[in-house]
């Protein structure tokens, strides 16, 4: 005649079931259903739960769960013993499954009159990740997204301030005396319309003036012809009312045009340079 463990075994393999699926199942741990089909039920539990997870694990493999617990009985472990509950959750034990006909198997009424420990309370299960919150500091990502928004308002208010120091820095005009080391005067050959182009590169604040001479080696401002700041990409043509002297607060970030061709200015940053016409092409 077959145990009890001998029974369950050959069940759950008939069915191809493996122990971790059927504690899947069942909610019963699988150390405990190993234990069962090897005839070992002294697993540290009361009678209560030693019955209701045979009864449960017969059901399960599709076995008389009512005849499992009478050989179970049969094996002298009917009797309930008192015992201290557990507070570890084993799983849960669905015990809907008896009928009144297995009023037999339900342990007797306690003693009234013994003082009643107190039933232990399962620990509440929270899915990983989640469970109170407990109070703390602010969240995180709140912190990060203020700090971002922060971080992108100053980069804004650093690039507007750097835009308005490139068009407001230079707001004075340039020195209109020639500082030492100024390119020598642009010589420009006579063509058929005296006019000249002037191109900015990049931003860059323009005057000029006709040029008066006082000496061999001075001048002094005369007529202003034009007064204006180029952006990058603009141009302006000026004409060429005699001698001249041109005035740019960078340098290099202007190009003449004369006749078609480029003619350097020959000095960078602020700085003046004359405009002359030599006399053989006057």
């Amino acid at each position: 005649m077959q145990t009890i463990g001998e029974r369950l075994e050959e069940a759950r393999k008939k069915k191809g079931i493996s122990i971790r699926e059927a504690a899947e199942a069942t909610k019963i741990r699988g150390d405990y259903l190993q234990k069962f089909e090897s005839n070992q039920f002294d697993i540290g539990l009361t009678e209560i739960y030693i019955r209701g997870f045979l009864r449960n694990y017969a059901n399960y493999l599709k076995l008389s769960g009512e005849r499992i617990i009478n050989d179970y009985a049969a094996l002298g472990r009917g009797d309930v013993r008192p015992r201290q509950p557990n507070r570890e959750v084993y799983g849960r034990m669905d015990i809907s499954v008896a009928t009144a006909g297995e009023s037999s198997d339900r342990p007797a009424p306690p003693d009234t009159t013994a003082p009643q420990a107190e039933p232990a309370r399962a620990q509440p299960r929270y899915p990983r990740g989640s469970g109170p919150k407990l109070p703390g500091g602010p969240d995180p990502a709140t912190v990060f997204k203020y700090v971002k928004w922060g971080g992108m308002a100053a980069i804004a208010l650093l690039a507007l301030l750097m835009i308005k120091a490139l068009f407001t820095g230079n707001s004075s005009p340039p020195s209109r005396t020639p500082a030492p080391g100024v390119a020598n005067s642009v010589q420009l050959a006579r063509a058929a319309a005296l006019t000249y182009k002037l191109i900015a590169t990049d931003p860059v604040q323009v005057r000029v003036v006709t040029r008066v001479s006082s000496g061999a080696d001075s001048f002094a401002d005369g007529e202003e012809i034009f007064n204006g700041t180029l952006m990058k990409g603009q141009s302006t043509t000026v004409p060429l009312n005699g001698t001249q002297t041109l005035y740019a607060s960078a340098g290099q970030n202007l190009t003449l045009v004369w006749n078609g061709k480029t003619i350097p200015l020959g000095f960078s940053g602020a700085g003046s340079v004359p405009l002359d016409i030599p006399a053989s092409a006057r």
